[in-house]
Protein backbone atom coordinates (compact mmCIF):
# COMPACT_ATOMS: atom_id res chain seq x y z
CA UNK A 1 0.00 0.00 0.00
CA UNK A 2 3.12 2.67 0.90
CA UNK A 3 4.40 1.24 -2.35
CA UNK A 4 1.45 2.26 -4.39
CA UNK A 5 1.10 5.55 -2.60
CA UNK A 6 4.13 6.70 -3.34
CA UNK A 7 4.55 5.60 -6.92
CA UNK A 8 1.04 7.89 -7.54
CA UNK A 9 2.88 10.51 -5.50
CA UNK A 10 5.65 10.64 -7.53
CA UNK A 11 3.72 10.60 -11.06
CA UNK A 12 1.47 13.60 -9.66
CA UNK A 13 4.73 15.77 -8.95
CA UNK A 14 5.91 14.61 -12.44
CA UNK A 15 2.78 15.67 -13.90
CA UNK A 16 2.38 18.84 -12.61
CA UNK A 17 6.09 19.91 -13.40
CA UNK A 18 5.46 19.00 -16.73
CA UNK A 19 2.60 21.34 -16.78
CA UNK A 20 4.52 24.16 -15.19
CA UNK A 21 6.79 23.66 -17.97
CA UNK A 22 4.78 24.92 -20.65
CA UNK A 23 5.86 28.21 -21.84
CA UNK A 24 3.25 30.96 -22.39
CA UNK A 25 3.06 31.87 -25.77
CA UNK A 26 0.68 35.28 -25.15
CA UNK A 27 1.76 37.59 -22.67
CA UNK A 28 0.52 41.09 -21.64
CA UNK A 29 2.88 44.23 -21.45
CA UNK A 30 3.30 48.21 -20.68
CA UNK A 31 5.11 50.60 -23.04
CA UNK A 32 5.39 53.81 -22.18
CA UNK A 33 4.65 55.25 -25.48
CA UNK A 34 4.48 59.47 -25.98
CA UNK A 35 1.85 61.10 -27.59
CA UNK A 36 -0.93 63.46 -27.36
CA UNK A 37 -3.72 63.19 -29.52
CA UNK A 38 -6.25 60.95 -31.46
CA UNK A 39 -4.50 60.67 -34.73
CA UNK A 40 -1.49 60.08 -32.58
CA UNK A 41 -3.76 56.73 -30.73
CA UNK A 42 -4.29 55.67 -34.65
CA UNK A 43 -0.85 56.21 -35.89
CA UNK A 44 0.64 54.54 -33.13
CA UNK A 45 -2.01 51.20 -32.83
CA UNK A 46 -1.25 50.94 -36.41
CA UNK A 47 2.88 50.72 -35.92
CA UNK A 48 2.13 47.98 -33.26
CA UNK A 49 -0.36 46.00 -35.17
CA UNK A 50 2.31 46.14 -38.48
CA UNK A 51 4.54 43.73 -36.15
CA UNK A 52 3.67 40.00 -36.73
CA UNK A 53 2.73 38.58 -33.32
CA UNK A 54 0.39 41.56 -31.80
CA UNK A 55 -2.87 40.50 -30.53
CA UNK A 56 -3.80 43.49 -29.01
CA UNK A 57 -2.19 47.21 -29.04
CA UNK A 58 -4.48 50.43 -27.23
CA UNK A 59 -2.64 53.71 -26.08
CA UNK A 60 -3.87 55.88 -23.85
CA UNK A 61 -3.81 59.51 -23.79
CA UNK A 62 -3.93 60.17 -20.26
CA UNK A 63 -1.33 57.67 -18.96
CA UNK A 64 1.23 57.34 -21.87
CA UNK A 65 0.60 53.78 -22.40
CA UNK A 66 0.61 51.27 -24.87
CA UNK A 67 -1.36 48.28 -23.37
CA UNK A 68 -0.41 45.52 -25.30
CA UNK A 69 -0.95 41.39 -25.85
CA UNK A 70 1.96 40.29 -27.88
CA UNK A 71 2.88 36.04 -28.65
CA UNK A 72 6.56 36.19 -27.42
CA UNK A 73 7.42 33.13 -30.20
CA UNK A 74 6.93 35.87 -32.60
CA UNK A 75 7.64 39.16 -31.60
CA UNK A 76 9.43 40.72 -28.60
CA UNK A 77 8.06 44.17 -26.60
CA UNK A 78 11.40 45.64 -28.68
CA UNK A 79 9.99 44.82 -32.13
CA UNK A 80 7.17 47.09 -31.19
CA UNK A 81 8.94 49.67 -29.79
CA UNK A 82 11.31 49.76 -32.55
CA UNK A 83 8.00 49.77 -34.78
CA UNK A 84 6.22 53.20 -32.90
CA UNK A 85 9.46 54.99 -32.87
CA UNK A 86 9.83 54.85 -36.74
CA UNK A 87 6.50 56.02 -36.69
CA UNK A 88 7.59 58.99 -35.13
CA UNK A 89 6.55 58.05 -31.12
CA UNK A 90 9.05 57.96 -28.23
CA UNK A 91 9.27 54.92 -26.28
CA UNK A 92 10.71 54.40 -22.87
CA UNK A 93 13.98 52.25 -24.81
CA UNK A 94 13.80 53.31 -28.06
CA UNK A 95 13.67 57.00 -29.34
CA UNK A 96 12.21 58.17 -32.68
CA UNK A 97 14.49 59.63 -35.17
CA UNK A 98 14.66 63.47 -35.80
CA UNK A 99 13.21 63.06 -39.31
CA UNK A 100 10.47 60.71 -38.36
CA UNK A 101 9.73 62.72 -35.38
CA UNK A 102 9.46 66.33 -37.98
CA UNK A 103 6.68 64.34 -39.98
CA UNK A 104 4.29 63.88 -37.46
CA UNK A 105 1.76 66.60 -37.43
CA UNK A 106 1.60 69.89 -35.28
CA UNK A 107 -1.00 68.76 -33.06
CA UNK A 108 0.57 65.55 -32.18
CA UNK A 109 3.95 67.48 -31.09
CA UNK A 110 4.68 66.56 -27.75
CA UNK A 111 7.93 67.04 -25.17
CA UNK A 112 10.93 64.66 -26.06
CA UNK A 113 13.37 64.43 -23.26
Amino acid sequence: MKKLMFVLFVSLIGLSSQAQEKKKKNARHDVEVNGSCEMCKKRIEKAAYSVPGVKSAEWHADDTTLHLIINEEKCSTLDVKNAVAKAGHDTDVVKASDEDYEKLHTCCSYERL
